[in-house]
């Protein structure tokens, strides 16, 4: 449940640091925050796939 907490808060992290990056910066500092961005989003498609592959657990 937390893992998925994480995996939220990442994108949207992602998602403000992208705005940010695209409409506000240039240069070098706007390629670091946007690969920022792109790597938060890449965690949190990880969390997301850990936690929605293995399925129910109500059997458990």
């Amino acid at each position: 449940m937390w893992l998925s907490f994480v995996g939220l808060f990442l994108m949207f992290v992602s998602s403000i640091t992208a705005l940010l990056g695209r409409q506000k910066l240039s240069g070098f500092f706007r390629f670091l925050v946007l690969a920022f961005s792109f790597t938060c989003l890449l965690v949190a498609g990880l969390i997301m796939l850990i936690v929605v592959l293995p399925g129910s657990r109500a059997d458990l």
